[in-house]
């Protein structure tokens, strides 16, 4: 009975994910030009696409790298292809099969089953990464909100940005010290890491902008990108759709900005998330394989 009601509420909350990507979707795209929308990504330039593809992923195999740190740490020794395997497998878990285990359960799931490991340690690490990943992320926004229109639009916010910047490591150090001792000694180096994973994203997004030619205004696109990442955190869309979208449109009609561009970007930029989760399905099956060769991957 309770499986049942377990998967009920599972069924519930993906249908509701879903109703909300559709509706923020819907309400983008009947308020843009979805000719010219349409136009903007057809006349992108496919090599810098490309090559913001490639620096996408190169963030992901960076987060990868980061995230077996916090295995570490917990005396989980991954080798590290097996380990960016295992994350691209999240990854598409976390897009294409919102509502269910979703691919931070699966990870935990798949190395509990195969390693000589507790469940518990296993979520510490991989929550804890997910929580260096998003004051990453809190910081890097701060820091891109400065230069940006917004603060010459709101500057009696000006101080809390600057105390947003100064006050975000020492806030996440103390954390790490009161609740998770365990990952102190790792706090600098993936704390750095986290920085240069959202800079490569937001970097990706700039590639998207020269792609797509957009003249000027790149640091608000990117301040905006940014905030439309901590939407996408949220688990509330179907792999982040729908918020980004809606984000930038109602962000850049506020600058006064091109909001068709803006959308152009998002969708585009999910496309490449798409495709790059799409590579965790061909992994599936390898990843099964090599975490039951638990030897193999398990350094002395």
């Amino acid at each position: 009975m309770s499986h049942t009601k377990t998967d009920k509420k599972k069924l519930v909350r993906t249908v509701i994910q879903i109703l909300i990507s559709v509706t923020a979707l819907t309400v983008v795209l009947v308020k843009t030009d979805t000719d010219r929308l349409l136009e903007i990504i057809r006349t992108a330039n496919p090599f810098l696409l490309l090559v913001a593809f490639l620096v996408f992923n190169v963030s992901k195999i960076l987060n990868a790298i980061r995230l077996n740190r916090f295995f570490r740490a917990i005396g989980l020794h991954l080798k590290e292809l097996y380990n960016i395997q295992l994350y691209y497998l999240g990854m598409f878990y976390n897009m294409f099969l919102p509502g269910g285990i979703g691919g931070d359960g699966y990870k935990i799931y798949l190395l509990n089953k195969n390693h000589s490991v507790k469940m518990v340690n296993v979520f510490n690490a991989v929550f804890w990464d997910r929580v260096a990943g998003v004051f990453a992320l809190f910081f890097l926004t701060a820091v891109f909100a400065i230069p940006s229109s917004y603060s010459s639009m709101y500057q009696q916010y000006l101080p809390l940005t600057y105390a947003a910047i100064a006050f975000s490591y020492p806030l996440s150090w103390l954390l790490t010290k009161l609740l998770y001792r365990q990952f102190n000694s790792i706090f600098l180096i993936t704390a750095a890491e986290s920085i240069v994973i959202q800079a490569t994203q937001a970097l990706s997004a700039w590639f998207i902008l020269l792609a797509m030619s957009v003249p000027s205004h790149h640091i608000d696109y990117l301040a905006i990108f940014l905030v439309s990442t901590v939407a996408v955190v949220l688990p509330i869309t179907v792999g982040g759709a729908g918020a980004r979208e809606i984000t930038f449109f109602y962000m850049l009609s506020h600058l006064g900005l091109d909001p068709d561009s803006g959308v152009a970007l998002s969708l585009i930029f999910f496309a490449i998330s798409a495709l790059s989760a799409l590579l965790g399905m061909f992994l599936q099956g390898r990843a099964w394989g090599k975490g039951k060769e638990r030897k193999q991957h398990i350094t002395p």
